[in-house]
């Protein structure tokens, strides 16, 4: 070969890698979102930066490309902060339309395009909890504005998508089973065992040493979140309707049975409904604590069933999820001399955790089945004598092996709630651990809801005042 020639095709190959290799922008994209979000929030509040930034990653097309669901979810949490609720119900719109679009289409050539690449190059279709959130906080929203018609039926959505979520991952279970034997009869005539790489107990070892925490968690049952099936409970008691409230209260009880606000709940609606008690003179204080989890990249060497040695590079990366702080453990809320602690309803990490578990096996296999089919062509080509395509194909390898760390930043780690009586002056004194209380006082109204959200500790407290 013309020794020109080959230059030629060298720096071209480095170009084409270079451009491969920016299939791992989300990384870096979310760690600015991620650190320009909290600048906003701690400095001048008005969250310019992060919304500009978020709203430039949105590409406005007919059909949903890219990170557009992922960016319209955060910026419907920034509009929620900035107290813009029809603002963040118009992107949380718009991000239903995404996932419902993502729900309805065939998946096949993302499948594709993920094993020959990496799952970066397909489309952020979201997780279950996504979607639940999207309807929980429309709802939540709705609320705000007064709007209860409109907040009834984003519950039903929210709770309609977990009943869903244990079916929908049934499905997955199967397809994932579709793709691997699919794969199987793909790479035969490469001389490859897929299933056994998947399957074999070292690359389980591997992960546990490197990924302990992986399995070092108490899932969800039925991956319910227990804040949207608390919170809805708590609004269908508001609005009148109590067989609906209890059956939702009871299900929150079960997954969380040492939080005593949720217990008063229960009891209180069952003698409502027993025509004992009225609903009245109430008020809760949700706290919206600390921010969820993130996701990081590891990579780790595999052995593969392939019929040869001679194969430069056969590793994966794949996503592990890292855990940020608490705000703070409570918010202590004071009316008329009494002190009552926040309490935990749900632990975000977990829901996503419990997810995430499900969703590993997958993205393991996936990493797998590329791996492979690269190392494959890496082999013929070094059977055939060309070094230099080979050389080629290792360097594409190792330019495209690379996780996809896209999740929803702007989520709590955790929610709470306390439960108490309205006080005859309607104020209350909220006051975080070792940080400066704040009042809220409650105007005239039956019962009221107080949301409250703090991202870090020492940040400034957002609430929203909901009355009834």
């Amino acid at each position: 070969m013309d020794k020109r020639f080959s230059k030629r095709v060298f720096y071209l190959l480095l170009a084409l890698i270079s451009l491969i290799a920016g299939c791992n922008a989300p990384k870096n994209q979310l760690a600015r979102f991620n650190n320009s979000f909290r600048a906003d929030y701690t400095g001048a509040f008005s969250f310019e930066q992060s919304t500009q930034y978020a709203e430039s990653k949105i590409s406005n097309s007919k059909k949903p490309k890219g990170e557009d669901l992922l960016w319209s979810m955060q910026l419907g949490c920034l509009e929620r902060i900035k107290q813009n609720h029809q603002q963040s119900s118009d992107y949380f719109d718009k991000s239903e339309e995404m996932l419902n679009f993502f729900d309805y289409r065939s998946a096949a050539a993302d499948s594709v395009a993920a094993t020959a690449v990496s799952e970066n190059v397909v489309p952020y279709v979201g997780e279950e909890y996504d979607g639940i959130m999207v309807n929980t906080y429309k709802a939540l929203n709705f609320m705000t504005l007064g709007q209860d018609d409109l907040a009834r039926v984003e519950f039903n959505r929210a709770l309609d998508r977990q009943r869903r979520a244990k079916e929908k991952f049934a499905q997955e279970i199967a397809k994932l089973k579709d793709e691997l034997e699919q794969a199987e009869k793909d790479q035969k005539k490469g001389k490859s065992n897929v299933k056994k790489s998947v399957e074999n107990p070292e690359v389980e070892e591997l992960i546990s040493n490197r990924y302990p925490s992986l399995y070092e968690f108490e899932a969800y049952p039925d991956f319910v979140n227990p804040f949207t099936t608390y919170i809805a409970g708590v609004y269908f008691n508001l609005v009148g309707d109590h067989s609906k409230a209890a059956t939702l209260l009871k299900e929150s009880y079960g997954m969380v049975s040492g939080n005593d606000y949720v217990a008063q709940d229960m009891v209180v609606t069952e003698r409502i409904l027993d025509g004992q008690e009225q609903l009245r003179d109430t008020v809760w204080v949700i706290f919206e604590n600390g921010m969820g989890p993130v996701k990081e990249e590891f990579r780790i060497d595999i052995p593969l069933f392939l019929v040869t040695d001679k194969v430069k590079y056969v590793g994966i990366a794949l996503p592990k999820l890292e855990f940020r702080q608490q705000a703070y453990p409570y918010l202590s809320v004071t009316a008329a001399g009494t002190n009552y602690g926040t309490q935990l309803i749900a632990d975000m990490d977990r829901v996503v955790q419990t997810e995430f578990k499900k969703d590993f096996r997958g993205i393991l296999t996936r990493a797998i089945i590329s791996a492979t089919a690269k190392a494959i062509a890496q082999y013929a080509l070094e059977e055939k004598g060309s070094s230099f395509a080979s050389l080629a194909v290792a360097l594409y390898s190792a330019a495209t092996t690379v996780a996809d760390v896209r999740i929803w930043t702007t989520l709590p780690k955790d929610f709470q709630v306390a439960r108490l009586p309205i006080p005859a002056d309607r104020i209350l004194t909220v006051e975080p651990p070792n940080a400066a209380p704040f009042q809220v006082e409650i105007p005239a109204c039956r019962n009221a809801v107080v949301y409250i959200r703090i991202p870090f500790k020492q940040a400034r407290a957002v609430y929203d005042l909901i009355t009834y």
